[in-house]
């Protein structure tokens, strides 16, 4: 079976931190919001999906598929946790996707979550640090920053990437935040800003790197012969892809390419019968500023190191050929690990939708995400047609 599937319904808390509110109750405030959204109850839901990279290291919290379908009043149905690191939102999309596709179910809620600002600073550098490799980086005193630093200082080298490159692009998602009523970070900055804070790990300083958060974010995904039934504006997933790279960057063929990203999309591409050119709007993982750059010349938006040069240049701005992280993306609207995946669709949607007030990209109807699990050992790749 070959049954295509539309996203019917979105909804996403605050992006923050949320000192009052537990996993539980962003999960089910997301989760509300999306089957309002869709017209649909809970008894409509044949399934669940969870996006969470680590809520046992975050709160003490593993059993996320029973604690969702549990608070959400959905049991018995079916209800898994899906892991990929900061990918996990994506990979969790993708799940709910293939369930409808292979005809198992006609309806799915995939929300995505993380609570992550209840433990000390140093407790969450270490469990973000482990989506990176224990035995031959964590374990050696390697940082998820001095990784990417690594990446940007041979790209650098490579293909003359600047310092002042990399903070336009923090620079235009926090212009693009400003618009995003649920972003964390809802102020502009300026490249001088960005190049003077203190330095996180040569040549990326502390703003280059997107800040943790809670936060929660959902979508109802439906059978596309169905959706009609529930809204006038569903959106369809024309093309699904993920991939993997070695987890440890030295084992790569190239550390300044994500080769999963380029696998993933390519996969993406060929499904929705489309050409990088013909995407109005993409969602970006931007981890660190870097991992942007990346992104836009894997994904074939530019050429191999043009990245840098083509951010310069506004091609990823609103109004430029291809803009990027209208939400604010990972930096501005902040970066709930496992819910980002699930928070990029839901941006894409809004576009698709004409429905982003103050950042709506002008006639989008082709979108892209793009999810990234730790420093490229997972991608996942989704493409959205309004219908």
């Amino acid at each position: 079976m070959n049954q295509e599937v539309a996203v019917i319904g979105i909804g996403m808390t605050k992006i923050g931190e949320h000192w009052e509110t537990d996993l539980r109750d962003l999960m089910i405030e997301a989760g509300d919001l999306a089957l309002m959204d869709a017209n649909v109850d809970g008894e409509d839901i044949d399934a669940i999906f969870i996006g969470n990279m680590s809520a046992g290291l975050f709160i003490g919290q593993e059993h996320l598929g029973a604690l969702a379908a549990d608070y959400d009043a959905l049991t018995p149905k079916p209800s898994t946790r899906i892991e990929a690191a900061d990918a996990s939102g994506g990979a969790a999309i993708r799940m709910g996707y293939l369930a409808i596709k292979s005809g198992e179910f006609d309806i799915v809620l995939v929300n995505g979550v993380e609570k992550m600002s209840d433990l000390p600073v140093e407790e969450v550098i270490s469990a973000i640090g482990t989506s990176s490799d224990q035995s031959w980086e964590r374990n050696f005193g390697a940082t998820f920053a001095s990784l990417w630093a690594m990446i940007a200082r041979l790209h650098m080298h490579e293909y003359g990437t600047t310092r002042e490159q990399m903070a336009q692009v923090i620079v235009k998602n926090h212009k693009n935040a400003v618009q995003n009523p649920l972003a964390q970070f809802r102020f502009p900055v300026t490249i001088e800003g960005v190049l003077r804070t203190g330095m996180l790990a040569d040549p990326l300083t502390n703003l280059d790197g997107a800040a943790w958060a809670d936060g929660a974010a959902a979508v109802v995904l439906c059978r596309a012969d169905y959706a009609k039934k529930f809204t006038d504006t569903p959106v369809l997933i024309s093309g699904s892809g993920q991939a993997s790279d070695t987890i440890a960057i030295h084992d790569r063929r190239d550390i300044t390419t994500m080769d999963a990203v380029i696998k993933a999309s390519k996969i993406a591409y060929d499904q929705a019968k489309i050409t990088p050119e013909d995407v109005d709007v993409a969602e970006l993982h931007d981890s660190f500023s870097i991992a942007e750059i990346m992104a836009i010349e894997d994904l074939d938006f530019v050429p191999k190191g043009q990245g840098g040069p083509s951010v310069e240049d506004g091609l990823t701005k609103i109004g430029g050929k291809i803009p990027c992280n209208t939400s604010g993306g990972l930096k501005a609207r902040g970066h709930p690990l496992g819910a980002t995946g699930v928070a990029q669709v839901f941006e894409v949607v809004q576009q698709l939708r004409g429905e982003a007030n103050g950042r709506q990209v002008d006639g989008a109807t082709i979108g892209l995400t793009q999810s990234l699990g730790g420093t490229g050992g997972t991608a996942v790749v989704h493409i959205f047609k309004r219908r």
